[in-house]
């Protein structure tokens, strides 16, 4: 079965313990060896996210053990300011990076306390990756990144955010904007600029979990779209192969 709109409502919702969701996230786990819920990630709200992503790449047809959700399986990439950088979802297929994705959420009440520190981090993997891309680090096919975030969905995070007076006036389009509006462009930013190749942007909360999507070219829709067709062309370059798949980077298994 292919990734609906309702899993995504439904990881969304998980996400914040509402809900269970409805696609079988144990099968998933037990298919791509992560165990548990806990073994995921430390915090394991992302947990049914991970899960999500993962299911696009088994049902191409990817081998289970070139999906890595779990820290034992090994998440670090090769960065170019760094020797490596530990990622929430990495599929590597042979000397290809399928995928690698980002999960990050910013929640209240203090919006404005990691609100810098979501940017940067954001900025600072894209950048690194793609540069270790142009220094060879990366034989097989160009990368793919894509970026996953949650806003709590908050009257701080819609309140319009004052800018401070520094040394140089700021670009007009930050003037008057809250937190919600400021991450939606800063994600199209990231996408115009091409570091990363996907981004879903949602605000969400405990209270009301149904995910609303603020940017039209940030949505699950689009979002969605951009790993089916880098799925599709990579089908078209023979990835992956059906049988006698190897495994060769970043240490993956053989078979």
């Amino acid at each position: 079965m292919t990734v609906t709109r309702q899993d995504f409502e439904d990881a969304v919702a998980a996400y914040w313990g509402a809900k269970q969701t409805q696609i079988d996230q144990s099968l998933i786990r037990a298919a791509v060896g992560a165990g548990t819920a806990g073994s995921v990630r430390g915090g394991k709200h992302f947990d049914p996210i991970a899960v999500l992503l993962a299911k696009f790449f088994l049902d191409a047809g990817y081998p289970p053990e070139s999906i890595r959700i779990t820290k034992p399986q090994g998440l670090e990439l090769p960065g170019y300011y760094r020797p490596q950088k530990q990622w929430d979802v990495v599929v590597a297929y042979e000397d290809t990076l399928v995928a690698a994705f980002e999960l990050k959420a910013l929640g209240g009440p203090s919006f404005g306390n990691n609100y810098n520190n979501r940017v940067e981090e954001a900025l600072g993997s894209a950048v690194d990756l793609r540069r270790a891309a142009l220094a060879g680090l990366y034989p097989g096919e160009k990368p793919w990144l894509g970026y996953f975030f949650i806003m709590q969905d908050d009257e701080g995070s819609r309140r319009p955010v004052r800018t401070a007076a520094g040394a140089l006036p700021v670009d007009e389009i930050w003037h008057g904007t809250s937190y919600q509006d400021r991450f939606g462009i800063f994600c199209e930013r990231l996408m115009a600029e091409q570091l990363y190749d996907a981004v879903c942007y949602v605000t969400s909360s405990a209270d009301d979990p149904k995910p609303t999507e603020p940017v039209r070219s940030l949505d699950w829709r689009h979002f969605s779209a951009a790993i089916n067709a880098r799925l599709t062309y990579l089908q078209e370059l023979g990835l992956p192969m059906p049988q006698g798949y190897r495994s060769t980077l970043f240490g993956g298994p053989t078979g």
